[in-house]
């Protein structure tokens, strides 16, 4: 399979996917856009993908879209922002939400306007030290999207919120780990070794059931208290009549190491 401005490859139950279109910082134009959900349609279809790791190339993890674009010259008419975003960011968005399986998500560089809320769509995200985070969409006009206003306020609360999406301030990889953003920050020489490294680990575990756990907790922000005991229990029963819990168990009664395949 081969792109133009994404890296796409399978190994042991990992898909990496990188984006590479690092002379514009991989912002996203029309054809990346299409690249990216083809590859995440083959993560999704594949029997053999257990982890997803997202990452990208150069000196930058994303500077969200390509202006180039979405130029508006004088006197021309307006672009319809809102199509663009229904055609493309939504749909991105909610595929690494939904993933049936962990999403890690390396960030090297600057993360920015759309750039900077994709990784938050994903399920654990560790950053380079030098990477950054900025809600750059105040800068031009607009209004954080990718689901920026609904993972934001969630993660980091509102006042922090608000701040970081009316001042389009500059957000460290430190910083982010200290405001509950993201998940850990490393050294930029050991971030692809350590994503790996973390992907490669959940590879070799009951993936079936690291998926119900994504649906538990993603459910939990919008249940009350007793919708969330109800779906703990349903999940539970799917979760008990899976290969890898008879594997899990059967492995640790013979104290020896599980082989899970996730189903």
């Amino acid at each position: 399979m081969t792109f133009e401005h994404i890296l796409f490859s399978i190994e042991d139950g990992v898909a990496r996917l990188s984006l590479n279109r690092p002379e514009q910082l991989n912002s996203f134009n029309t054809l990346m856009h299409e690249e990216v959900r083809q590859a995440l349609k083959t993560v999704r279809q594949s029997s053999e993908v257990r982890v997803l790791l997202l990452t990208a190339e150069g000196r930058g993890f994303c500077a969200g879209q390509d202006l180039g674009d979405r130029n508006v010259a004088p006197g021309a008419a307006a672009p319809d922002l809102g199509d663009s975003i229904e055609r493309f960011y939504n749909p991105l968005i909610r595929t690494l939400r939904e993933l049936p399986m962990p999403v890690i998500c390396a960030v090297n560089g600057v993360a920015a306007g759309a750039g900077a809320n994709i990784p938050l769509a994903c399920d654990l995200v560790l950053a380079a030290r030098s990477a950054s985070f900025i809600q750059a969409f105040c800068k031009i006009g607009l209004i954080p999207d990718s689901a920026g206003t609904w993972a934001l306020p969630r993660l980091v609360g509102m006042a922090r919120a608000k701040a970081l999406t009316l001042l389009g301030d500059r957000l460290s990889a430190e910083q982010a780990v200290e405001w509950g953003l993201i998940y850990r920050c490393v050294d930029d020489a050991d971030l692809r070794d350590e994503a790996l490294k973390l992907a490669r680990h959940l590879a070799t575990q009951p993936t079936y059931g690291l998926a119900l756990i994504k649906r538990s907790l993603h459910a939990s922000l919008d249940n009350s208290f007793e919708q969330q005991l109800t779906l703990e229990r349903d999940l539970q029963r799917l979760a008990g009549r899976s290969e890898d819990y008879r594997e899990g168990v059967s492995a640790f009664m013979a104290k020896r190491t599980p082989v899970f395949k996730g189903c």
